[in-house]
């Protein structure tokens, strides 16, 4: 049986080159095409986990697609290791695919399931019996599903369904393991443990693997690097913690986090941050302009007095933390977010910070970002406090 930290497969890079997918416009008075991938470049480490995160609709199925082979490229080249697997099917690619509805057949056990795979092997791939059963049988201990082998899909919770369609997608050793959206379908609770489950096995086994969701805490949870895309086109790649605290436009600095991050209209006026009427930070070696500031929600700290203030709409106890709601005219949010610490509460007191219906806060600088009005791409700019 695999010990820990043992290679499961093969796992290894995965190289996307000038990767191209174009598709014809469902508009028959249109004939331009839709680029659901636009020149995406990247390399996958060997053995890391991957997250291809963006909205609906911003080509990260595609790409997963495309690396699978169940869908052509319009361009570009796709290498796995030093092979060029472009033209290959997906069954000669050494590949796992998990999708989203589990795809089980529901007249088999979960052990047929898992056997299925084993058992369309041909030439000298094909295997003794003895084999398939010892294999399927360590597939299914490594998602932890060996006391559920003789039951029907039916008979089974979404969680353990998930797990038999990972242990039939590692029952080959697969040398690339591509996940599609594997927890959509599972409730908040499940969503969790199936998701600490991936990146245990993930780890244990080695094996390079790509994870598509649109759910960014997922995303960031168990990947080593992230992938963020926007209408087919990567925005940003990183580990995920770097892209957090260092967006490279306004799209991605909505994207990641929760609550999501604060966007306002400021200026940058002799060498000062300007939200409104109130000079806010120092900004040094950017020219007076117009933009905007992002402010993550845990960039707030109380102060009564403190340089911005903001109309105190309500303010939410959630155990560890304290979410301080409240309004601003130049913010593009419904609301602003400030998430305190529950320890914050008894230093300095919430209603230390209020005046005439107005919460302080002074801004802590590596959490504020500045954005360019037209491109909205990130300004590198030096920010302190006042």
């Amino acid at each position: 049986m695999l010990q820990r930290g043992e290679r499961y497969g093969n796992g290894m890079k995965v190289v996307l080159q000038n990767l191209t997918k174009k598709f014809p416009s469902r508009d028959r008075k249109k004939r331009d095409e839709v680029i659901a991938v636009d020149n995406f470049n990247f390399e996958i480490p060997d053995g890391k986990l991957i997250g291809l995160l963006g909205p609906s609709g911003c080509g990260k199925s595609t790409t997963l697609n495309l690396i699978s082979g169940l869908v052509k490229p319009t361009a570009g080249r796709i290498f796995f290791g030093e092979d060029d697997v472009t033209g290959l099917p997906p069954e000669n690619r050494g590949i796992g695919l998990v999708f989203q509805n589990y795809a089980l057949y529901p007249h088999l056990t979960v052990r047929q399931n898992i056997l299925f795979p084993l058992q369309n092997l041909k030439g000298k791939d094909k295997l003794s019996k003895e084999e398939m059963m010892k294999k399927a049988a360590e597939a299914a201990k490594l998602v932890q599903i060996d006391e559920l082998m003789e039951r029907k899909p039916r008979e089974l919770s979404g969680g353990q369904q998930q797990r038999v369609a990972i242990a039939r997608a590692m029952v080959k050793m697969p040398k690339v393991l591509l996940l599609d959206e594997p927890l959509s379908n599972l409730d908040a609770r499940l969503r969790l443990q199936t998701r600490e489950e991936i990146r245990r096995i993930q780890q244990e086994t080695k094996i390079t693997t790509v994870f598509v969701t649109h759910d960014q805490e997922e995303a960031m949870s168990i990947s080593d690097m992230i992938v963020v895309m926007k209408e087919g086109a990567v925005q940003q790649i990183g580990q995920p913690q770097e892209v957090y605290d260092s967006p490279v436009n306004l799209f991605v600095a909505k994207f990641l986090g929760t609550p999501p991050i604060n966007i306002f209209k400021g200026k940058i006026g002799g060498g000062r941050l300007y939200i409104g009427d109130e000079a806010v930070l120092a900004v040094g070696g950017v020219p007076d302009r117009n933009v905007y500031v992002g402010v993550r929600p845990e960039g707030f700290m109380l102060n009564e007095n403190g340089p911005f203030g903001c109309q105190l709409n309500r303010v939410e106890v959630m155990g560890r933390d304290i979410s301080v709601v409240s309004m601003h005219k130049e913010c593009l949010n419904e609301v602003v977010r400030a998430i305190i610490g529950t320890e914050t509460k008894a230093d300095i007191g919430i209603d230390s910070a209020v005046k005439g219906g107005i919460v302080r806060f002074s801004l802590i600088p590596h959490k504020v970002f500045l954005f360019e009005r037209e491109t909205e791409k990130r300004i590198d700019a030096e920010v302190c406090s006042l």
